[in-house]
């Protein structure tokens, strides 16, 4: 049984506060409770371990934190945050103020937090090696083992009640402790390491029968803590929990970075100080999530169980500051087009733009920079392809969700990743299988080589294609389709129709947010001029930071391909325009009653086009 784990060390000096009444056993009791807003006392309730963290919390110098269910947009100008909120029944986060530094102290608050079971846990450990040894058979999914060791550790542990006192006659030897004492010495230990005393160890008291004495609120930790770090991502737990992040960044030594979606960039209190810790760190790591890491192999690109994707470099031979990982947190629930919306990536015009596009199968490209959202949009624009199509998605690590039913997901296997040269299959393999499958639309990651001359060969025999690419202008994205490694023949870069150029940008506030610079649509290549014509549909002003229709009674895409395709005469063809026009509406009037959340817009949308309230009069 290997543990994942990593050191914590608070930005604060933890304080001893000895009111005269023990808080944990009656928690009506406590003065600081008492303090608490309403809110913050129904989270102590149920997480007895958050009155813990509070009482060694400095509130006379920071003061109590304010105690939030959820993190708004506003949150993002205050200067200096001291909020508390849940990510799980059991885990809260104290974003803390650093005065001293741009990014503020990211601080989990576990049932462990406090650390006081951790002579407890290699004796409880030792007791559940002897009994796992002995079960009949191993458990095979996640959900059975964690159920396991739950039974087991109810086998090997005696939870004191409230105010029970254990008779000496009963102890295998010593005096039992309550919890309040184990805390008190914590944080004595505490303080007085960070000060060079000598600490004082507690020792385990057991039952003459073997079992582990324990209080309620050890049991709790101990539970959390052997799940945490035995079966699950250990000290990652609280950050995969939390869906206010985007990245979480380990460097090397030193502490966890993470991407906030409110608070921008944060330090965590959890962190690594040598390497060896790190580079056993890693190693669980990768085999937990079952691509192993050797001194051959270095580098693991995989999926987590949540969907997320992890980087991890292993040693210092590559990595000077020691190894180091990244992950880009994905949600559970894509983000609807609604929701780009809000965040102001795009408008309602350009949007219902797009939505025609699609629907009448434009090949469509949303290029720009790293974590610039790129396939945050592009599975936001799913939901407008034709709801009885069918869809084959290619990736490389999956992260895409498509709300169609007719969906087939695929995902490639690479050398390095366990299965052995054999079983490799790449993108490209996947891709010229699915021309077979008859899709009516195929979805491809990210086009970064090869696979990228079958994607516009699809394209040629009539297979609208969307992907994303890395690059910052369509002129760079037309250099790198033509030169290695990817080669596509200038003569086939006219099939890709649509162009969304995407960045993260600076506001002149110093914020940092996802825009569409450029909806562009490729209209055609000149042999004479060895040259390619494409105009811009919508462009971003950054100065007032809004979007115009620079398209609008000159769009190549509406007025010669998608009017052709509805018979609609010359004369009339600008009356297409009046269709742009009526699906923003649409999509406007879907936004005010609510239909913000993926799956509910999808649905909706296919409900709108069953009624017949998309068909164009001709």
């Amino acid at each position: 049984m290997t543990s994942l784990t990593a050191t914590v060390m608070l930005p604060f000096e933890p304080e001893i506060v000895d009111d005269g009444n023990d808080c944990y056993s009656n928690i009506e009791s406590c003065a600081l409770y008492r303090m608490l807003p309403a809110n913050a006392r129904e989270y102590v309730k149920k997480s007895p371990h958050l009155l813990e963290y509070l009482h060694i919390l400095p509130v006379n110098t920071v003061g109590i934190p304010l105690f939030l269910s959820e993190l708004k947009r506003d949150l993002r100008d205050m200067a200096n945050p001291n909020i508390i909120y849940p990510v799980s029944e059991t885990t809260f986060i104290h974003i803390f103020p650093d005065p001293n530094d741009v990014r503020n102290y990211y601080i989990p608050i576990e049932p462990s937090f406090l650390h006081c079971v951790r002579d407890i846990l290699p004796v409880v450990e030792q007791k559940l090696i002897d009994l796992i040894d002995a079960l009949p058979e191993e458990p095979v999914t996640e959900e059975a083992r964690i159920e396991v060791l739950k039974n087991l550790l109810k086998q090997i542990t005696y939870v004191k009640r409230p105010g029970e006192l254990i008779d000496e006659s009963r102890l295998a030897g010593g005096r039992a402790k309550d919890l309040k004492g184990r805390i008190h010495q914590f944080l004595v230990s505490y303080i007085g390491s960070r000060k060079n005393a000598r600490a004082i160890q507690s020792a385990v008291q057991e039952l003459a029968d073997g079992r582990v004495i324990l209080s309620q609120q050890e049991y709790r930790a101990v539970e959390y803590l052997m799940i945490r770090d035995k079966i699950e991502l250990g000290v990652l737990k609280p950050f995969l929990s939390d869906p206010y992040i985007e990245d979480i960044t380990c460097n090397g030594v030193g502490p966890i970075f993470i991407e906030h979606k409110i608070f921008k960039g944060l330090k965590s209190v959890i962190g690594f100080h040598e390497s060896v810790e790190l580079d056993n760190f890693v190693i669980k790591l990768a085999e937990r999530i079952k691509k192993p890491l050797t001194y051959r192999n270095p580098i693991v690109d995989a999926t987590l169980p949540d969907g997320s994707r992890i980087n991890i470099v292993y040693g210092t031979e590559i990595s000077r500051h020691g190894s180091n990982f990244t992950i880009r947190k994905v949600n559970e629930v894509p983000l609807s087009i609604l929701q780009v919306i809000e965040s102001g990536a795009c408008d309602y015009l350009m949007a219902a733009y797009l939505w025609l596009c699609l629907e009448f199968g434009m090949s469509l490209f949303v290029s720009g920079e790293t974590a610039s959202g790129k396939t945050t949009s592009l599975n936001a624009l799913t939901a407008f392809i034709p709801p009885e199509n069918k869809i084959v998605s290619i990736e490389d690590t999956p992260e895409l969700t498509v709300p169609h039913k007719n969906w087939t997901r695929e995902v490639a296997k690479g050398k390095g990743k366990g299965e052995g040269e054999g079983a490799d299959v790449t993108m490209f393999d996947l891709l010229k299988s699915a021309l077979r499958q008859r899709p009516n639309q195929i979805i491809v990651g990210e086009i970064r080589g090869v696979e990228g001359s079958v994607a516009f060969s699809a394209m040629q025999t009539g297979h609208p294609v969307m992907s994303t690419f890395h690059a910052a202008s369509v002129e760079k994205l037309i250099q790198r389709l033509c030169g290695d490694p990817i080669n596509i023949p200038k003569t086939y870069v006219d099939n890709l129709n649509l162009v969304i150029i995407q960045s993260a940008v600076k506001r002149p506030g110093g914020e940092t947010v996802r825009r569409m610079l450029s909806v562009n649509e490729l209209v055609g290549y000149d042999p004479e001029t060895e040259g390619f014509s494409f105009m811009a549909a919508f462009v971003w002003d950054p100065a007032t930071d809004t979007f115009t229709f620079t398209g609008r009674g000159s769009s190549y895409l509406l007025e010669h391909k998608i009017a052709t395709m509805l018979g609609i005469p010359e004369h009339r063809r600008s009356e297409i325009y009046s269709e742009v026009d009526k699906r923003a509406r649409i999509l406007e009037r879907l936004h005010k009653a609510g239909y913000t959340q993926f799956w509910d817009l999808y649905h909706m949308l296919a409900k709108i086009k069953k009624q017949g309230l998309l068909e164009i009069a001709i």
